[in-house]
């Protein structure tokens, strides 16, 4: 009986290590990291922009699943540190709700990417579902903004080599990060910091939420303190420069 129930365990956590293989890459092939992507540009290209990350310690702040309420709070925040942000918009409930919020970010220089109409998991949908989860998204930034996302971050990070194919076709480089908060799941600010610094790392993308309570009022210390560290904040695209994320690839520190 003993055996039997042992095997069962063993099996149970097996099943459960391939399912988080499944939501992430599982079957994903050639994730390109920040500083990979600097090395695959032209010898003669220069940097654009205030920041080369080749020589400074770079560090990407990056918010999913917005805009939302708090976010021009968010917004406020950043433009007093002088920090530009990522933000990967969600289409249905955020965007069509917050259509100035969206022109807002635009106009402060923050880069502005898509995460999908509903957050559905991509590798769960046939190629006419994923490009009705992008498109409209795409066309109602391209409205607000005058231009279209050239990113995209697949929910939960669920990406194959399938779906490389569609978003190259749709013009749209994948995002994934270095190290989550997982503040959805908690409203403590404290461990959301802790989480941030714990995990970062030069060429690091930090994947945060602002529309859960904790996150926004962690923002602070998670800037000032990896400054003191000697980082500098960058949008995901500098982070890559003088490379430029390419359609369909996926991009990972």
């Amino acid at each position: 009986m003993r055996t039997t129930t042992l095997r069962a365990v063993r099996a149970a956590a097996a099943l459960a290590v391939a399912a988080v293989s499944v939501t992430g890459c599982s079957t994903l092939n050639n994730v390109i990291s920040p500083a990979d992507a600097r090395a695959q540009a032209p010898e003669d290209a220069e940097v654009t922009g205030p920041v080369d990350c080749r020589v400074a310690k770079c560090v990407a702040l990056t918010f999913d699943g917005g805009p939302s309420e708090p976010t021009p709070k968010l917004l406020d925040l950043l433009e007093r540190e002088n920090v530009h942000a990522t933000f990967f918009l969600q289409g249905k409930g955020h965007v069509d709700t917050f259509p100035d919020t969206v022109r807002r970010m635009a106009r402060e220089g923050h880069e502005i990417a898509n995460h999908t109409l509903t957050h559905k998991n991509l590798k769960e949908l046939n190629d006419d579902e994923v490009r009705a989860e992008l498109l409209p998204v795409q066309r109602d930034i391209a409205r607000l903004t005058g231009h279209a996302p050239e990113l995209m971050r697949p929910p939960g990070g669920a990406t194959d080599d399938d779906l490389k194919k569609t978003m190259k076709d749709l013009g749209l480089a994948q995002i994934l990060w270095s190290v989550t908060a997982k503040d959805y799941a908690t409203t403590d600010t404290a461990l959301i910091e802790k989480r941030v610094l714990d995990g970062a790392k030069r060429d690091g993308i930090i994947l945060l939420h602002e529309r859960y309570a904790g996150t926004i009022p962690a923002v602070p210390d998670i800037i000032r303190k990896l400054r003191d560290q000697e980082y500098t904040f960058v949008t995901v695209s500098q982070l890559m420069a003088p490379a430029k994320p390419q359609p369909g690839e996926v991009y990972r520190p």
